[in-house]
């Protein structure tokens, strides 16, 4: 029978900082089953899932706990469990000027809906003959099954006038 673990890294970043975890995770049997990682302000941080045998869940955690001279590490035993009525995957792309607040005013919009975030990415970059800053986002979302794309929609352009977006 197989466990899974999620493991959230943060590192100054190097190079190596991946290897020595998959090293550690293939010495202990264990399947890296998905990731994200990304480099930010000279930091590595990442997030990632592994699936091991229950005899050596144990063995792996300890291996991984050493490696704490080299990165910070959180590690998560977690449970796979199947729900009734699954919700729809869709993504989301939004664009829009910045500012202090955006992401706290879509997350709130996507919880009043009762939309999980799967997958989030943002950045910030200068608009096209202009000073003012875009800021960017993509996301992968469970949308469930009771609210419909064009309301969700409706709700996130509600936020601004501004707000260019796209949910496929």
């Amino acid at each position: 029978m197989k466990s899974y673990l999620v493991l959230t890294v943060i590192a100054d970043d190097k190079p190596g900082l991946v290897e020595s975890l998959s090293e550690v995770i293939a010495e202990h049997e264990g399947n890296w089953l998905e990731s994200s990682m990304s480099q930010l302000a000279g930091k590595f941080a990442g997030i990632l899932r592994v699936s091991v045998s229950r005899q050596d869940v144990d063995a792996l955690v300890a291996a991984l706990n050493r490696l704490s001279s080299e990165l910070k590490l959180v590690i998560e035993q977690v449970e796979i469990k199947e729900s009734g009525e699954q919700p729809r995957t869709v993504e989301l792309s939004l664009v829009g000027n910045d500012r202090p607040g955006i992401v706290r005013e879509i997350s709130h919009a996507l919880a009043v809906l009762s939309v999980n975030v799967e997958q989030l990415s943002t950045r910030c970059e200068p608009a096209p003959m202009s000073s003012d800053i875009l800021f960017r986002t993509s996301a992968s979302l469970k949308v469930p099954q009771d609210v419909s794309l064009e309301d969700l929609q409706r709700c996130l352009e509600r936020l601004a006038d501004d707000l260019m977006v796209e949910i496929k």
